[in-house]
């Protein structure tokens, strides 16, 4: 997977939103991974990505993209990304942090909220 910022803290000084391009190769996942404390929007504009979570009862939930389709992902949400067709998928992502956060996870696991 290749990230390219468009807009960050780095690029121009944004202090609440990061914005750029991922390109995922064909037949590529990524690793288990969050965004801590930030909120993820994502809008497919190529090719057929997935991104899969856990459901409460332990079960891969999977939600299978197109272009055009776009995709909320909570903060700290574990969760990856797989891109199982023979063509290049690019998604354009917003995050409500200056940065792009990636926790890396050893696998994902149910999200509970403290509290």
């Amino acid at each position: 997977m290749r990230r390219f910022a468009a807009v960050s803290g780095a690029s121009v000084g944004a202090e609440r939103l990061w914005m750029g391009q991922t390109h995922v190769a064909p037949a590529t996942s990524s690793g288990d991974h969050h965004h801590g404390d930030s909120e993820t929007a994502i809008y497919v504009v190529s090719g057929r990505p997935e991104f899969v979570f856990l459901r409460e009862d332990g079960a891969e939930e999977r939600i299978r993209t197109a272009p055009g389709d776009y995709v909320f992902i909570p903060p700290f949400v574990p969760h990856r990304e797989e891109n199982p067709d023979g063509e290049e998928a690019v998604v354009v992502i917003a995050r409500s942090t200056q940065e792009a956060i990636v926790v890396n996870l050893p696998a994902l696991y149910v999200h509970r909220p403290q509290g």
